[in-house]
């Protein structure tokens, strides 16, 4: 009984630290400063519109994947939420390195600090619309297991979406070469809340628009600049990769020049010539 009551006291004190960790986190803005999703996002779809069958369509459609195992396995695990180490290994293969607290550790704080300061944007509009879920509208159970922790909560906009396409924004700004796979990785960790039945699909829909939002009001912050260049310099020393390098135009005096006949001229040579593929007058 004595050992029972230490571990749960210890299970007990882990919680509250890991709370007291996701505190400390100090968000680039306040929710206050950020967009406001409730002002700018129209209402999601009333349930006797053509926006509203489409997304029964597509409810329709995401319980056809569940026949698929390999699928629904990964809409399962797309639905985790909070150990992060585990939602940022969703993006492992795409991005090409695995992203942890301690082995990226720039990478990880930019990711932190940036989701601290878009994640909260949802929950306002979520409040306001209280829309009802796809498996609460259908008395229907989910793969995933979420129905008791789920129901009763809003479904617009989508959290989990929101929070997979932001995470695609940012890993794509860090390794641009890696956009398509990382792009295809968000959007199919989107499309896993229609999979499961956490989600209409215009939920995920208003929710990448609202990433896009939240992600656009991030460059404004000198500090996320700031960390992003970290981020950055982190990936190609991890992965050996180089950043993009810009390209120079030609200078004057490396430019080919022509005569008007199409004889080769130089910087001496005076009346209408071809240069850079235009005709200029020197």
């Amino acid at each position: 009984m004595k050992k029972f009551f230490l571990m749960a006291v210890a299970a007990m004190m882990a919680t509250i630290n890991a709370g007291a960790q996701e505190e400390t986190v100090q968000p680039y803005f306040e929710l206050s400063q950020m967009p406001n999703l409730l002002e700018i996002m129209p209402a999601p779809p009333s349930f006797d519109s053509p926006e509203f069958a489409n997304d029964v369509v597509r409810y329709g459609w995401g319980k056809q994947q569940r026949q698929d195992e390999e699928r629904v396995a990964l809409a399962i695990a797309d639905a985790e939420w909070d150990d992060h180490t585990k939602l940022f290994a969703q993006w492992k293969d795409a991005f090409g390195l695995e992203i942890t607290e301690t082995g990226t550790p720039e990478i990880w704080k930019l990711m932190e600090t940036s989701l601290a300061t878009t994640d909260p944007m949802r929950k306002e509009t979520k409040a306001y619309y209280h829309r009802q879920r796809p498996f609460e509208r259908f008395d229907d159970t989910m793969p995933s297991h979420e129905e008791d922790e789920l129901r009763g909560e809003g479904s617009y906009p989508s959290g989990h979406s929101l929070r997979g396409w932001t995470i695609s924004l940012l890993l794509a700004q860090i390794a641009p070469s890696c956009a398509n796979e990382i792009f295809k990785r968000g959007w199919d960790y989107c499309t896993s809340r229609v999979i499961v039945g956490a989600h209409w699909q215009s939920d995920v829909d208003a929710s990448r628009t609202a990433a896009s939002i939240g992600f656009c009001a991030l460059q404004g912050s000198e500090a996320f600049i700031a960390q992003m260049k970290k981020a950055q310099a982190e990936y190609q020393e991890k992965t050996g990769t180089v950043g993009i390098q810009s390209v120079a135009a030609p200078s004057r005096q490396s430019a080919r020049i022509y005569n008007i006949d199409g004889t080769p001229a130089d910087d001496t040579t005076r009346g209408i010539v071809i240069e850079e593929g235009q005709k200029r007058v020197r």
